[in-house]
């Protein structure tokens, strides 16, 4: 008989000869009901009678049914979300004597627990970075599952933006950029390219302008304090603020809430010494802008700068790739500082210093082959 089973160690199905032929048989299982797809209790055995002969089927074979129809449930469930809890994942590239297949993207964006990394301030912009990426080139390289499960991912990013009001401006330019990818994927392109009916596609899309609509409509709350205030502080307390800033955006933002800020945000050393963090001498040497007085304009020059190079990256907290045994993991800092973990299983001697920090597009970079 055909060998259909859950994966090579597996048994197979059972068969059952009949007047017709031999069937595939389905033994009565758990029954999903309700919203929750909640499993009822099932026997210990089955057992099915056939001609003169009584067959007792064991317990393994219901479980086993019962889990492909939950499985089958999940998969048509449009709410349900493909999320894993795991830290770490094995990258491997080809395959081996000891592991067979090879590691893609849409499954490392699975099986990372990035549903729990948007939750973190310091991973956010890391994840919402990556997010941003994989929709300007790699959309069309995930499974069915791992685009499922990056829209549920972006869903969560948008309530958290519209509940706490933190980086509604990188959540934008992460929605105009997957909206810009849409409407070429399903219109110039076609829709040979997207996994799934066109029609979930263009509810997708219907989504995605329905969030930029209310991150538009956006009413930051004004918070009520009598105690001390940002304008309250000195000048050079403020100035020292603005010089920690990397993002230039940033810094016009906070120049628009006081004359004085305004004063300082345009201050010509905090622009050079922005230049000088993000592009090197040489990159800034060739696009000079000077000003009408013959000085060197180093506020255009940043914003002319970044339409050429790309911008050094900043992140609170990042994902690691160990290259001792090529894994890929969220290293937890405090539990590393009170176990003495590297955060993940590595058998180095010190594995602290196999460790190389993942820029969102080396983690794109990772499952190119």
């Amino acid at each position: 008989m055909p060998f259909l089973g859950q994966d090579w160690r597996s048994p197979g199905w059972r068969w059952v000869k009949t007047e017709d032929g031999w069937k595939r048989f389905e033994p009565f299982g758990r029954a999903l009901q309700g919203g929750n797809s909640q499993l009822n209790d099932i026997s210990h055995s089955v057992i099915l009678t056939g001609g003169d002969d009584d067959e007792m089927y064991a317990s393994e074979d219901c479980e086993f049914a019962a889990k492909k129809r939950k499985k089958d449930h999940c998969r048509n469930n449009t709410d349900s979300q493909c999320f894993y809890r795991e830290n770490w994942i094995y990258v491997h590239k080809e395959s081996t004597r000891e592991r067979h297949g090879y590691c893609t993207l849409g499954e490392a964006f699975n099986r990372l627990d990035f549903s729990s990394a948007i939750q973190d301030i310091r991973r956010f912009n890391y994840v919402v970075k990556l997010l941003q990426l994989i929709a300007k080139s790699q959309l069309t390289s995930l499974s069915g599952a791992a685009q499922k499960n990056y829209f549920n991912i972006l869903d969560k990013i948008v309530r958290k933006v519209m509940e706490d009001h933190h980086n509604p401006r990188l959540i934008k330019d992460l929605l105009q950029d997957l909206s810009s990818t849409l409407c070429i994927l399903i219109r110039g392109v076609g829709k040979s390219v997207l996994v799934g009916n066109i029609d979930i596609w263009m509810c997708r899309l219907e989504t995605i302008r329905l969030w930029q609509q209310q991150l538009k409509n956006l009413q930051m709350n004004k918070q009520v304090n009598n105690g001390l205030t940002l304008s309250d502080l000195p000048l050079h307390m403020l100035s020292n603020i603005l010089h920690r800033f990397s993002d230039g955006w940033d810094i016009i933002t906070l120049g628009q809430v006081t004359p004085t800020l305004y004063m300082l945000s345009e201050d010509r050393q905090l622009w050079k010494k922005l230049c000088q963090y993000h592009f090197a001498e040489k990159q800034f040497c060739r696009h000079l802008i000077l000003s009408e007085k013959g000085h060197i304009d180093w506020k255009l020059m940043y914003f002319a700068l970044q339409k050429y190079y790309p911008k050094k990256e900043q992140y609170g907290d990042t994902l690691h790739f160990c290259r001792h045994c090529s894994i890929l993991f969220w290293k937890d800092y405090h539990l590393a500082l009170l176990l003495k973990d590297s955060g993940h299983p590595c058998t180095a001697s010190d594995p602290n210093t196999c460790l190389t920090p993942v820029s969102p597009q080396h983690f794109i970079d990772l499952f190119k082959f």
